[in-house]
C-alpha cells in the first residue's frame, strides 16, 4: 500500500470543500482534495448564493466570475394556489450586494476549482475515501484511486474498479461529501432529524417567456415547489414529489440526472411538467418548450449531532442540511468553511490547540434552531394569518442566516 503525507485532506470537490481548500492552501497549508467522482459536475441542481456568500467570494477574490455568470434576483415571493401571500426583499441600504445570484453549480465549481490550480493544488478526481483510523497527533485515511474498464463480451459494459489503495496520513480530515457523508459515517456522528424525506424533482426548459426577475416559492397544503428564473428564457421548476407520484406518475427514466439533445425532447416528460406546474401555479402561463434537463434530489430537514471532534471535522451537506428553496445548507458550509479553515491554520501554524475549532462546533447550536428544535419563529400580533399558519414551512425557503435570516423573517412579522 503507498502511503501519502499531507496537512489536510478534505473529502469531496463540491462547492464547499473546494472553497475550503483553497483558504487552506493560500494561507501555506498543505491540502490533498479527493473525489470519487471524474471531473466538476457537469450539470447541477439549481444555486443560489446569498449576499454573505458573495461577499466572502469577493473576498477571495472571486466575485467578478460569479456575478458574469450569474442572474440577479431581489425578490422572493410565496404562492398558494393562484394566490400571492407574501414577498421578501433582498436590498438593504448601504450593502453591496443586496440580491440572489443565481447559478448553475457547475459553473460555481469550475471558478473555484480553477482558483484552487492556481494556489498549486489540482483535485484528485476518481479517488474513494474509505476509512480512518484517529491517532495522536492526526489521522490515517485509507482512499482508493479508482479507474474505469470494459468489461462483457457479448454485451460490453463499463464499471468502476481500484487501481491502488493509499494510506493518506494528515493532521486533519475535512468531510465535504455530501449528503451521505462516508466520512460522518465512519466518524461514528448521527443526525438529529426533524420529519420525513423530501423527495424533489427538478425540470430545467426554454420558453418563450422571460422568466420574471423574482423567486416564485408554492406551498399548498401537501408540498413545496419553486420556481427560479435562469439567464434569458430559460426556467426550472422544483416540484416536490407526493407518493402518489413516486413512481406511478413520475417519469421512471428520470429518476437520475438526465440530459436531452434538442431535437429528442421526450413529449412526456413536457407534459408532465406543464400538468404539475398549471395544477399547483395556476398563475404560470408560460409555454414549456424544450426540457434541457432533469433530476431528482433528496432533502432532509437535519444536523449532525456535532460537526467534529479532534482532527476529523464535518462541512456543508455532510454537517446539515434543509430543503432546497433557500439554499440555506450550501451557502452556511461555505460561510462556516472561512472559520474552520482559519481555526486549522492557527492549530497548525500558531501552535494553537483542538479548542480552536470549538467555535465551529458550536454552530451545530443555529441549527438546531434554525430547524425549530430549540424553538420556532414566532409570529407578532399582526402578522397576516396565512404566514402565521405556515412559518414553519416558511422558515427553510428564507435566501438568509442568522441576523440576515432574523431581517428577512421581519419582513413576514417573524421573530427568531
Amino acid at each position: 500500500m503507498r502511503e501519502e503525507r499531507t496537512e489536510v485532506l478534505v473529502v469531496g470537490a463540491g462547492p464547499v470543500g473546494l472553497f475550503t481548500a483553497i483558504h487552506l492552501a493560500e494561507a501555506g497549508i498543505k491540502v490533498t482534495v479527493i473525489d470519487q467522482e471524474e471531473r466538476t459536475t457537469v450539470r447541477s441542481y439549481a444555486c443560489a448564493l446569498h449576499p454573505l456568500t458573495i461577499q466572502l467570494l469577493e473576498q477571495a477574490g472571486l466575485g467578478a466570475a460569479v456575478l458574469e455568470a450569474g442572474r440577479r434576483v431581489r425578490t422572493v415571493a410565496f404562492y398558494e394556489g393562484p394566490s400571492r401571500r407574501a414577498e421578501v426583499k433582498l436590498a438593504e441600504p448601504g450593502k453591496d450586494f443586496p440580491f440572489l445570484l443565481i447559478l448553475p453549480q457547475n459553473v460555481l465549481e469550475e471558478v473555484l476549482e480553477r482558483r484552487l490550480r492556481k494556489a498549486g493544488v489540482a483535485v484528485n478526481w476518481n479517488h474513494r475515501f474509505e476509512d480512518f483510523t484517529e491517532e495522536q497527533e492526526g489521522v490515517t485515511a485509507i482512499v482508493d484511486e479508482l479507474e474505469g474498464t470494459s468489461t462483457g463480451y457479448i454485451v460490453p459494459h463499463w464499471e468502476t474498479v481500484v487501481k491502488r489503495r493509499l494510506a493518506v496520513h494528515a493532521d486533519f480530515l475535512i468531510g465535504a461529501d455530501g449528503f451521505r457523508s462516508i466520512v460522518r459515517q465512519r466518524l461514528g456522528t448521527e443526525y438529529t432529524r426533524v420529519g420525513a424525506r423530501e423527495f424533489f424533482a427538478a425540470y430545467e426548459f426554454e420558453s418563450d417567456t422571460p422568466a420574471e426577475d423574482e423567486i416564485r416559492v408554492v406551498l399548498d397544503p401537501t408540498s413545496t415547489n419553486v420556481l427560479w428564473p435562469l439567464i434569458g428564457n430559460k426556467h426550472r421548476w422544483t416540484f416536490q414529489l407526493l407518493k402518489s407520484e413516486m413512481p406511478a406518475e413520475f417519469p421512471e427514466k428520470e429518476r437520475r440526472a438526465v440530459r436531452f439533445q434538442q431535437k429528442t425532447v421526450d413529449e412526456e416528460i413536457r407534459r408532465y411538467v406543464e400538468k404539475v406546474s398549471h395544477h399547483r401555479a395556476p398563475w404560470f402561463k408560460a409555454t414549456i418548450k424544450d426540457v434541457t434537463w432533469c433530476t431528482e434530489v433528496v432533502f432532509e430537514h437535519r444536523v449532525a449531532k456535532q460537526f467534529g471532534r479532534g482532527h476529523c471535522w464535518l462541512a456543508g451537506d455532510a454537517a446539515h442540511q434543509t430543503g432546497p428553496a433557500g439554499v440555506q445548507s450550501m451557502n452556511a458550509g461555505l460561510a462556516e468553511s472561512v472559520g474552520l479553515a482559519k481555526g486549522i491554520q492557527e492549530i497548525l501554524r500558531q501552535e494553537g490547540d483542538l479548542d480552536k475549532l470549538e467555535p465551529y462546533n458550536k454552530r451545530q447550536e443555529q441549527w438546531r434552531r434554525l430547524l425549530g428544535l430549540t424553538g420556532g419563529p414566532r409570529a407578532r400580533a399582526g402578522t397576516d394569518p396565512w404566514v402565521r399558519e405556515n412559518r414553519a414551512r416558511i422558515m427553510p425557503c428564507l435566501p438568509g442566516l442568522d441576523e440576515h435570516l432574523e431581517r428577512l423573517a421581519g419582513q413576514l412579522g417573524l421573530d427568531l
